[in-house]
């Protein structure tokens, strides 16, 4: 099932959903993977200098590993394509106007954006925000 592809209708159907918990980004090389697989990683991503595990920062804190900067995860729960053409830069433009940093991980289903904590609920107001302006375009200049 493919996603949808339709920049405006993406937006303004997107709904920013503020995952419970907090999150963290950390790095292990990927001989030591087996020895974390246990805790079980929501993301994981390999790179040349080693292997990107994003855990429940409890889990991180529990294994001894880097447990900073705390993040909190958005879901966009709207069915994206990973052909589309300007999501990433529509919601990281509203994110960067309120000084919101942004690391995003793109799923087959859903787009999710890790943001800092104590940024969270800003930044899901931006988004909610940004999606009531692709609804009503007459009310965005405003």
């Amino acid at each position: 099932m493919s996603g949808i592809t339709d920049l405006n209708l993406l937006i303004s159907s997107m709904k920013p959903n503020l995952i419970e918990g907090e999150f963290v980004f950390c790095s292990l090389p990927p001989s030591a993977l087996t020895d974390y697989v246990h805790l079980k990683p929501i993301g994981m991503f390999q790179e040349k200098e080693g292997m990107t595990l994003i855990l429940p920062i409890e889990a991180a804190r529990q294994a001894g590993l880097p447990a900073d900067p705390a993040m909190r995860m958005i879901s966009l729960d709207v069915h994206s394509s990973l052909e589309v053409v300007g999501l990433t830069a529509a919601f990281a433009t509203a994110l960067g106007n309120e000084g919101v940093s942004a690391n995003v991980v793109a799923a087959y289903y859903h787009d999710h954006i890790f943001v800092p904590t104590a940024d969270a609920e800003r930044a899901v107001a931006a988004l909610k925000a940004l999606s009531c302006r692709s609804k009503n375009p007459d009310n965005s200049a405003r």
